[in-house]
Order: C-alpha cells, then structure tokens, then sequence
C-alpha cells in the first residue's frame, strides 16, 4: 500500500493506482468527463487537472500514478485555475442548446459548467458542426456537435460490449466519432453508451424528446426477461413507463443492463395490451367485467372437474412469471385436485431430479474465471450480461471454449470451438471425457473406444493445467435437448475431473424460482409436452403463447382449440384462436413481485405505475379466483403474505444451499445421436415483453432471429469467426 496526502488528509492505495483512484476512496470529487470505473484511461478531456506539489504543472488525475508520499491538491487556485481554462475549451464548439436539450438536467457538461465555466465566452469565431449518424433504431445520433470527445463509447464497445462500433477519425477540430463505414450499432449493450455519455450526443432514439428528466419519477425494479435480474430504474411520468436505466449492483450487472432491459418497455405502452376481461361466444370477443369473467370460469371448471375429473385440468406458468404468482397457480392447481402444472415449456425430456438447477457459482465469479466451458449456448446474446463477465475475465488471460451447434461471434478470444450438430452433442462430449480419462490415466464411464481428436487431447490438457476458477455452463440448448440429463451427466464428471463447478445459465427470469417453489408435475401429474399434446380439457396459460414459448410451436395451438376451456392470463391480447377467455394481468411495471436470478439470489420489487384500465395483477386474479371456487388458504391481502406462507419465516436473500442440486438424475448414459434439435428462442422473441417492443424489433438482431425461425443466428455459417489461441489445434 502506498500513503499519498490528498486535500490535507492521508489516503492509503494500493500501488499502481491512480490520484483519481485514491480521491474516490476519500470521498473527494474531482471532476472529470472521460474517466470511469469500468472503462480504461484515455486521459483525454484533462478536466481533472490537479496540483501535485513538486510538478511542474497540472496533472490529470486520473492518469496520474500515485508515489509514496505525493501531497496532491484537488481545489488549489491552481488546480481550478487549470480546470476553468479546460471548460473554456471544452464549450468553445458545444453549441449550448441547454433549453432544448434532451440531456438537459442530467448532462455532466451542463453540471460542471456551473462550478468551472465562466458567465460569458471569450469566443467570437463560428462554431463548428458535425453531421447526424443514424446508427439504428435504439442510439440517437443527431446532435454530434455537442460530443466533447471523452471517448467514453468507443472504449465501451471495445471493453464491455467486445465490439469496436464507433471510432473517431481526423484531427483536431475535424474530429467526430463516427461508425466509419455508417453501419448501425448492433451491440446486445449498446443502450448502456447512451448512460456513459456525459453530454447529449448519444441519447435514447424511443426516449428522445418524451420527458424532461425533472419531470419523471424512479422507482426501483428488477429486469424480467433472462436469468442476470438485472437491477432497474424505472423511471415515470403520468403513470407511464417513459425510460428504464440500469440501478449499479456490484454482485448482479454492475452499472450495465441489456438493450432488452432498458427498451422492452415500448410493449407496456402498446395499442397490443389487454384492457378488460373478455369472453369468447359463438367466435366473437366481448369485453365483460371481472366479476362475470371469473364466476365463467369458476363454473366452467366445476363443470370439467366433475365430468372428467381433476386432472383434466392443467396449467402452463412462465418462467417469467413471479413468485406469487407461480405459488398462488400452484395451490389453485392443487386445491382443485391437479398435479398439472409445469414451466418447462421448451423442454424435450422431464427429468424429476430433486432440487434446482442453478449457475452453480456466483455471478460475480464469472469476472475471474480461468476457464470457461460453454456448453449449447450463444451465451452472447442468450445471457449478454453474463458474457460480459466472462469477457472482462478473457481481458486477464481467461480461456474460453465453446461447444454448441453453430459457430457465433460472441466477441471476445475462444480459446476452441466444437461446431457438433444437436444430435451429436452426446457423442462429441462423451470423446471430450475420454480424453480427460485418458490424460489422467483413468478409464471413462461414458463408454471404451470413443474416437478422440486432437482438439480433444489439447482441450484436455489445458483443462487439467490450470488451476484457477474454472466453470462449465450450459446453456438453454442444453436445457431443452431431449437428452438434457445424459449431457448433464457427462459435464458432471468433466466437471469432477477438472475442479469446475457445473451449472445452468438458465433461461427466463424465474426458472430457478420455478423449480423452488415447484411448478412442475410433482406425483403423476402431466408435463407440459403432455399437456400441450392435447392432454387436457381445461387449460390456464399464466403469461404464455404457445406458439412462440412452447417447443410444440403451432401445434400446441391447434391442441389447446380441442379443449373445453382455456383461460389466458396476460397483459397482452394474445392466443384469440385457442383460447377462450382472457384475462388482462399486470406486466412487472404493475405489480409487486419476487424473482430469482440464475444464481439462486433472491429479488423482490413493487409496482412502479397503477394496472392500466382493468387490469390486475395476477396474483389477485388468482387469489379471486380460488374463493370463488371455495379453496381454503387464499386470504392474501398482499404479496410478501403469499411468500411468508411458503419459506414460513424471514425472507431468504438466496435459495437455501442445499436445495441446490445440479446433479443429473441418473449417471448411467447410454451414447447415442438424439433425434432432433432444442427449441431455443432468438434474444428478442424471448418473452411477450420483447416479442412487442418495436425498437426492438426494429433491430438487425430481430430480422436475423425472424428469417432463421426464431432459432440462434449462426453468424459464420460454416467457417469459425473466433480466434483459436491453441496454434497446435486447427479449426
């Protein structure tokens, strides 16, 4: 450690840090455009010039290294002196448009000015003026001539995102930061340079000009689409959802959130929401009032109930889905004498393996690995927060290797590829254990004789070399494939002989919630391929559409139309063919909640604006509904309620430990070929949230995940675009 004095008090370091570094761990602000936390120096606004005795002259802060003994001077007559005469080259070109600014009220250059900037310019000349950039449907680049040049985008993409999209070309005055060749900006985290801008020349293109920042109330959320659980700012005007920003949790997305987070919430303000109840009669759609919709449905079912019997009734749940919600369809299932009921809707194989499938590791961890195994996922753009993580860690010398069935640009070194069709994943992994058997000098379980390549041998060799944090992750592919525990049980004993931990990146924002609370068949009851095959005469879909969240697709549809009654609960008007009621249930922004993320950490939240019209949050809908069918224990008045009654104490901060089980059911694993690919959905067709978002939609990601049928873009077609880093292994 290293003790420098700062402003008169004595700070200790550690070597190699920064004066700006040593000012944040004494609480003292120096201001600054171009420097943050999770970016790389470029020294290159110089606003945080500081007096540091025995120099010379003014130095940046934050590229100055600290020595033992430096006594710095943050608000000297020099030091401000120096920071003034910057600001007066910084507002030189700015165009000053404070009154009609979209960044106006939270621009740092506009905060600044007030304490450095003099009342009046010295500047006479005519400003210069740089041409608008339309980079796509999500950035706004139409007033480039307020950028300052901090470079704070630029390091971004390369840093954070894994992809250098914009840059900055010429010299002096001339300087502009452009996209070059005028592409757009296709980044899964480009939304997140719009919040490192520090002046209004990267804004919101869907927010732009709908608010002033004074104007908008924040409230706290949680993201409800994949499995990171994003930590939210929703931010409100006239009980409208008008911009969602990401809330810094150092152990969950850092300050960074996906573009699905931050712009999913066009859908919420829709023309496609629900507003009413509605009824199906003689094929038409009428808007009916609560009361008449849900004695419909509670008749309906005593009807099917007594004719067919319990189990003729089912429920398929989200995995996006809450907590309560989940618990209260769970006990509405169970009151009405039913085991049906399941989340894994994209599922080929039903395994009853106790506990819940889980990351196996901290979030966190992810950021230091030393290797990684990504087993049947684009984990770029399934899980960009995750990748991300594993990214900063390539950055240290992290390897990473991918197996999956296509070959993706996940924007980042991989150390190999294993490009395996779907059908081949078990033998391809079953040779991967004979060579880690055979460098060990052990035999394999997995079967004698299972032709190994040298990439195997070489893969294997560096696995049992390193002795850092190691993870293998499998991904939704892996999840969904009709031989899920096979490949699950080969990872394990990989895994076991390698020293990594093995885990589920897990898909939708719940399905670690939905296997604790369990929402899943639990004795005999149908799963739901069963249920979606025609299995049921009365069917619940809480927040689901067949078509598009179901490995069934089309077909579920035309099953459910057999069925006497389906009852659909979702903020959206959504499966008018098969169903016959629909009920208009609050989206996350309009209820309170509960979510847990892939590593098992437990997130709740409120409403952040009233339900629109007659819509309500479907833990009441259910609630409602069970008195009137006369099922005991449905006397809630609030959420936290519902949940006290499950984990009948104080709230856990994570799932209890040993709950959480990613071992496969049954080790013995016969290797053969599967017969068919998983179902996994492209990053905006995730949810209904997204499905409906139209900057979304509107994105180069969206029309690749369209043309190929809502399967993952292989971006390479046959040739691997990732760099090999082992040169005794080729492609």
């Amino acid at each position: 450690m290293i003790e420098i004095e700062l402003d008169g008090k004595k700070v200790e370091v550690q070597e190699g840090s920064m004066v700006m570094h040593a000012a944040e761990k004494s609480g003292t602000y120096i201001p600054h455009f171009c420097y943050h936390k999770k970016l790389s120096i470029a020294a290159s606004c110089r606003m945080c010039l500081v007096e540091v005795e025995k120099a010379p002259k003014p130095l940046p802060a934050c590229a100055t290294p600290v020595t033992q003994g430096m006594v710095v001077h943050t608000h000297s007559a020099k030091a401000v002196q120096a920071q003034q005469s910057v600001m007066e080259f910084l507002l030189i070109n700015h165009p000053l448009d404070c009154p009609i600014c979209d960044q106006g009220g939270e621009c740092q250059l506009q905060d600044l000015a007030v304490g450095y900037g003099a009342g009046a310019s010295r500047y006479q000349e005519e400003k210069r003026a740089v041409r608008h950039k339309d980079v796509g449907p999500l950035i706004s680049m139409e007033e480039m001539s307020r950028c300052i040049h901090c470079t704070r985008c630029v390091r971004f993409g390369q840093e954070v995102a894994g992809v250098m999209e914009l840059g900055m070309i010429n010299r002096g005055e001339f300087s502009e930061i452009t996209t070059v060749k005028g592409n757009t900006v296709d980044s899964e985290l480009s939304g997140n340079m719009i919040d490192i801008c520090p002046v209004g020349a990267l804004t919101s293109k869907p927010f732009r000009y709908n608010a002033r920042t004074w104007e908008l109330s924040r409230r706290k959320s949680v993201a409800p689409h994949d499995s990171s659980g994003a930590n939210l700012v929703v931010q409100v005007k006239n009980h409208r959802v008008m911009r969602v920003l990401p809330l810094e949790n150092e152990a969950v997305n850092e300050c960074w959130i996906a573009d699905r987070d931050r712009f999913s919430y066009e859908a919420l303000n829709g023309s496609e929401r629900l507003s009413a109840p509605m009824i199906k009669q003689g094929g038409q759609w009428l808007e009916v009032g609560w009361q008449q919709a849900l004695e419909y449905i509670a008749q309906g079912l005593g009807c099917i109930r007594d004719q067919h019997g319990a189990q003729s009734i089912g429920a398929l749940v989200s995995p996006h889905s809450t907590l309560e919600e989940m618990l209260l369809i769970k006990q509405l299932m169970n009151g009405l004498g039913s085991d049906n009921i399941d989340h894994r809707l994209r599922h080929a194989e039903f395994s009853k393996a106790p506990g819940v499938r889980w990351l196996g590791t901290s979030i966190a961890s992810l950021s230091t690995l030393e290797q990684a195994v990504v087993i049947g996922s684009n984990l770029r753009k399934e899980h960009p927060l995750f990748a991300a993580r594993v990214r900063h860690a390539t950055r240290a010398g992290a390897q990473v290797y991918a197996f999956a069935e296509h070959a993706y640009d996940w924007a980042m070194p991989v150390a190999y590829a294993w490009k395996v069709p779907a059908a081949q994943w078990l033998p391809a992994l079953a040779g991967l254990a004979a060579a880690v058997a055979a460098e060990k000098g052990i035999s394999s379980p997995f079967g004698t004789g299972m032709p190994v390549s040298d990439a195997d041998r070489a893969a294997a060799q560096q696995w049992l070399a390193g002795s850092g944090v190691k993870a293998i992750l499998l991904g939704n592919a892996v999840a969904h494939h009709e031989q899920a525990e096979a490949l699950l049980a080969v990872a394990q004993w990989l895994g076991a002989q390698i020293g990594a931990s093995v885990g589920y990146l897990t898909e939708a924002a719940n399905t670690v919630g939905a296997q604790w609370v369990g929402v899943q068949p639990q004795a005999n009851g149908l799963n739901a391929a069963q249920m979606l095959a025609g299995g049921l005469k009365a069917a619940f879909l809480l927040n689901v559409e067949p078509q598009w969240d179901s490995a069934a697709g089309a077909n579920a549809v035309e099953s459910l139309k057999r069925s006497d009654m389906v009852v659909t609960l979702s903020p959206f008007k959504t499966n008018l063919e098969c169903s016959d009621v629909l009920l208009p249930v609050s989206p996350f922004t309009e209820t309170s909640g509960t979510f847990v993320n892939a590593e098992g950490r437990v997130q709740s939240f409120h409403a952040v604006v009233k339900p629109l019209d007659e819509t309500r949050p479907a833990w009441k809908v259910l609630r409602v509904l069970g008195n009137l069918m006369g099922l005991p224990d449905f006397d809630y008045d609030e959420t936290p309620q519902i949940l006290a009654r499950f984990w009948g104490g104080q709230r856990p901060e994570f799932v209890p430990l040993e709950l959480l089980n990613n071992t496969a059911a049954r080790q013995e694993v016969q290797v053969c070929a599967a017969s068919a690919s998983p179902t996994v959905a492209a990053m905006y067709q995730l949810d209904g949230i997204v499905r409906r978002a139209p900057a979304l939609q509107a994105t180069r990601d969206a029309r690749l995940g369209e043309r190929a049928g809502w399967a993952l873009e292989d971006v390479a077609s046959s040739e691997l675009t990732m760099k090999t880093m082992m040169p005794e292994v080729s492609a």
